[in-house]
């Protein structure tokens, strides 16, 4: 259920507050959700997901993404990653747009783009579309 991207991050589709125990028992230590609640028909709450991962002892964030990326959002992401005391599981409804963040904010700490998509691609996500910022963030770094 959980992919795993680097040696720190996993992603996954929409998560159920009965998968945080699941992500406990892997190590997660912080929770990103990046899908803004309401987006589908019985998606569970953020809160719901929040009160869920401070009861199994994991921190939470809310990195909401719709449409595109703002880098706003992908310097909260890389701040999540930096602070986090563990492995951090981030989610959307596929998977994508967590692991899309996850890759621009990895780009911004000074990763290769090629390493990052070579990552995404192991777990059946594709960079390509994305490959021009991650050039420009990585080479800003």
């Amino acid at each position: 259920m959980f992919k795993k991207l680097d040696e720190k991050t996993f992603v996954a589709g929409q998560i159920a507050p009965a998968d945080l125990a699941e992500a406990r028992t892997t190590g997660i230590t912080l929770v990103i959700n990046n899908r803004p609640d309401g987006e589908a028909p019985g998606q569970p709450g953020g809160s719901e997901i929040e009160a869920a991962a401070r009861a199994a002892g994991m921190d939470y964030a809310a990195i909401p993404v719709s449409g595109g990326f703002s880098m706003e959002q992908v310097e909260a992401m890389r701040t999540a990653l930096e602070s986090a005391d563990g492995p951090v599981l981030a989610f959307c409804r596929s998977g994508t747009r967590s692991t899309n963040l996850w890759s621009l904010a990895r780009a911004s700490m000074g990763d290769s783009p090629q390493s990052l998509s070579e990552k995404a691609a192991a777990q059946g996500y594709d960079l390509s579309p994305l490959m021009g910022a991650l050039t420009q963030l990585s080479s800003k770094s």
